[in-house]
C-alpha cells in the first residue's frame, strides 16, 4: 500500500487544503448540538424573541457553513482520487505493454484485464473514502467525546463503554478481509478468463451447438467466485450489525442514565438532547471508521495486485553485445528455445537470410513456425544461441528501435474500431497517399473504394464486416504502409484466392525489393517463388533451400507438394 500511497505526493497541498476545509467544517458541524443546548437551557427561558432568532440565526449559519464545507472538501477529494488513479492507470497500462510474452502468459490476460480495471477502481474508492471519512470521523469521534466530557463525565463513560467491542469488530475484520478479498479477486480472475475466451469464441460455440458445455463452465466459474465472496461477505455482514447494536445498546444506556442525571438535577434537559445528539454523532463516526477500514481490506488486496506488476522486473534487458561481420540481414545461429523451460519448441535453428531476399517457412502446425517470429521480434528471449539483423545481436538492439525495423501481420491480428485510414495508419505519421499507394499494393483498394464512404469507413469491432481476405489485404496494407526494413507475414494469404495471392506477391517482390521478407506459409503456392525455404517439423529444420532443391532433397517438403499439388 505504501508504493500507492506515493502516487498521492504531488497532491498534498490539494489534500492538505481539502482536509483544512473538511476539519473546519466538521467543527462547525459539532458546535450545532451545543447551540441547541444553550438554547434550550439558557435563551429560550428567557423568552426573549430577538435572542431566540439571532441564536437561531448562528445556528442556520453553522448548518449552511457545515454543508458548504463538506461539499468543498468532497470535490476535491474526488478530484484527488480521479487524478491518482489516473496516474496508477497510466502507470500500470505503461508497465502492461512492456511486459515479456513470458510475463504476459505467467500474469494471464484475464488478471491482467481485472488489476487495470476492478483493482484501479478499488483503489479509487479507497482515496475518495480516505479523504471524506478519514478525517471527519476521528475529528468528529475525538471532539464529540471532548464536547460530551464538558457536559456530563458519568454519561461519557456510559457511552464509551459500548466503544472496545466496536474496535474489536474492526480489528478482526481488517485481519481476516485482505485475505479473502485477495482470494475473491483470483476467482474474478477466473471467471473473467472464461468469459473472455467464451466471447472471442462465440462464433464458433454456436456453429459446434456447444452452448450449454459453455454454460455447464462458465456457470462452475461463476459458481466459485460467488461461493468465495460470500465467504467474504459473511465476514464483512458482521460489521454493521455489531456496529448498529453497539449503537443502539450505548443509546439505551445513556437514554436511561440521562434520566436519572435530569431527574437529579446534575444535568439540564437542554444538555441530555445535546448528549443525545453527540451520541449519534460518536457512533456513527465509529460506523464511518468501520466502513473505511473494510474498503481498505479491499484496496489493499488490489494495491497488492498492482504493485505485483508495477514491480515486475524488466525481462529482456538491453545487453551490451559485439557486432559480428555478416553477410545476412537476418541471421540464427543454433537457436533453441522452451516456453515453459521443459520441451524445447525450436531446436538449435540455424539460417541466414540476405538484405531484399525472401525467406519461406513451411510446417504442420505445432512445428515452430511462428515461434521463430515471436523469437526475431524479441518477444521471448532464446534459450540458447543468438539472433543477429545486419550483425547485431537482438538482445544489444534498443526496444523500440528493434520493432520499428519490422511490418508485421500476424494470425489473426489486430483490428481497431476506426476507419480503415486509421487502421492503415496505425498511430504512425503517414499520408493518406502513401496509405492508399499500401492498399494498391495489398490489392485492397479495389474493395475499400467499393464501400460508400471508401478508406473513411469504420470498420466494426474486430472487423466482423469484413470477410477473411479483406481482412488479411488491410493488414497486410499496414505492414508495408512504411516500407519496413524487415516485413513478416505470418500465414497472411490463406484467406485470399490463388490469383490475388500470386499478385500481391508480385507487387512486394516489384515495389520492396530492399525489404527482407519472412512469409509463413500453410500453402507452397504461396512460398515456392521466394529465395530461401525453410521446411520445419517438431521444432527442427528439416529442409532448407530453394523450391527445386526442396522437391529433390527433402522428404518432409516432397510429401506436402504432393498433398497440395497432387504430383
Amino acid at each position: 500500500m505504501k508504493q500507492i500511497f506515493k502516487y498521492l505526493k504531488p497532491y498534498r497541498v490539494n489534500m492538505l487544503i481539502g482536509f483544512s476545509i473538511k476539519f473546519t467544517g466538521t467543527i462547525v458541524e459539532l458546535a450545532i448540538p451545543w447551540i441547541l443546548s444553550y438554547m434550550i437551557d439558557e435563551i429560550i427561558p428567557l423568552k426573549q424573541v430577538s435572542l431566540i432568532l439571532i441564536w437561531g440565526g448562528i445556528m442556520l449559519l453553522c448548518a449552511i457553513c457545515a454543508v458548504t464545507f463538506n461539499i468543498l472538501a468532497n470535490r476535491m477529494a474526488s478530484k484527488v482520487a480521479r487524478d491518482t488513479t489516473e496516474r496508477v492507470r497510466n502507470d500500470l497500462f505503461s508497465k502492461m505493454i512492456c511486459l515479456s510474452d513470458r510475463q504476459v502468459d505467467a500474469f494471464t490476460l484475464p488478471s491482467l484485464i481485472s488489476r487495470a480495471t476492478t483493482d484501479t477502481y478499488n483503489i479509487h474508492q479507497m482515496v475518495g473514502m480516505m479523504q471524506r471519512l478519514g478525517i471527519r470521523a476521528p475529528i468528529m469521534l475525538i471532539g464529540g467525546i471532548i464536547i460530551t466530557l464538558t457536559l456530563d463525565p458519568l454519561l461519557t463513560l456510559v457511552m464509551i463503554s459500548v466503544m472496545p467491542i466496536i474496535f474489536i469488530t474492526i480489528m478482526y475484520i481488517s485481519k481476516v478481509g485482505i485475505p479473502m478479498y485477495s482470494i475473491v479477486q483470483k476467482k474474478v480472475d477466473d471467471f473473467v478468463r472464461v468469459v473472455r475466451e467464451d466471447v472471442t469464441g462465440i462464433r464458433v460455440i454456436k456453429a459446434l451447438s456447444k452452448e450449454e458445455h459453455e454454460k455447464e463452465r462458465f456457470n462452475a466459474r461463476n459458481d466459485a467466485t460467488v461461493i468465495q465472496e460470500k465467504k467474504s461477505g459473511m465476514v464483512m455482514a458482521i460489521l454493521n450489525p455489531v456496529m448498529n447494536l453497539c449503537l443502539n445498546v450505548g443509546t439505551v444506556f445513556v437514554i436511561l442514565a440521562g434520566a436519572y442525571r435530569v431527574n437529579s438535577g446534575a444535568i439540564k434537559p437542554g444538555a441530555i438532547i445535546a448528549f443525545l445528539t453527540y451520541v449519534t454523532l460518536i457512533l456513527n463516526s465509529l460506523l464511518f471508521i468501520s466502513r473505511v477500514f473494510t474498503n481498505y481490506s479491499k484496496a489493499s488486496a488490489s494495491a497488492k495486485r498492482i504493485t505485483e506488476i508495477l514491480n515486475e522486473k524488466e525481462e529482456l534487458p538491453i545487453r551490451n553485445i559485439p557486432i559480428i561481420n555478416t553477410d545476412y540481414a537476418i541471421e540464427f545461429r543454433n537457436v533453441s528455445f522452451s516456453y515453459n523451460h521443459k520441451e524445447e519448441n525450436v531446436s538449435n535453428i540455424t539460417f541466414g537470410v540476405k538484405k531484399g531476399e525472401t525467406l519461406g517457412i513451411i510446417g504442420a502446425t505445432g512445428s515452430g513456425k511462428s515461434t521463430l517470429i515471436k523469437l526475431l521480434m524479441r518477444f521471448y528471449d532464446v534459450d540458447q544461441g543468438s539472433i543477429y539483423i545486419n550483425g547485431q545481436d537482438i538482445r544489444s538492439i534498443n526496444m523500440k528501435k528493434l520493432r520499428e525495423k519490422f511490418g508485421v501481420v500476424f494470425q489473426n491480428d489486430f483490428i481497431s474500431t476506426d476507419t480503415i485510414y486509421e487502421n492503415i495508419r496505425f498511430g504512425r505519421t503517414l499520408e493518406n497517399s502513401a496509405i492508399r499507394s499500401a492498399a494498391d499494393y495489398a490489392k485492397a483498394t479495389e474493395f475499400i473504394e467499393g464501400k460508400a464512404e471508401g478508406f473513411n469507413t469504420k470498420v466494426a469491432v474486430r472487423g466482423a464486416d469484413l470477410s477473411g481476405g479483406q481482412k488479411q489485404r488491410m493488414l497486410i496494407a499496414r505492414a508495408i504502409a512504411a516500407h519496413p526494413e524487415i516485413l513478416i507475414l505470418d500465414d497472411s494469404s490463406s484467406a485470399l484466392d490463388y490469383k490475388t495471392d500470386a499478385v500481391l506477391r508480385k507487387n512486394l517482390t516489384e515495389h520492396f525489393k530492399d525489404t527482407t521478407t519472412i512469409m509463413i506459409a500453410q500453402r507452397i503456392s504461396s512460398i515456392f517463388n521466394a529465395d530461401q525455404i525453410c521446411v520445419l517439423e517438431d521444432g527442427y529444420v528439416v529442409g532448407y533451400g530453394t523450391h527445386e532443391e526442396l522437391i529433390e532433397s527433402c522428404d518432409v517438403y516432397k510429401e506436402i507438394h504432393k498433398s497440395q499439388m497432387g504430383e
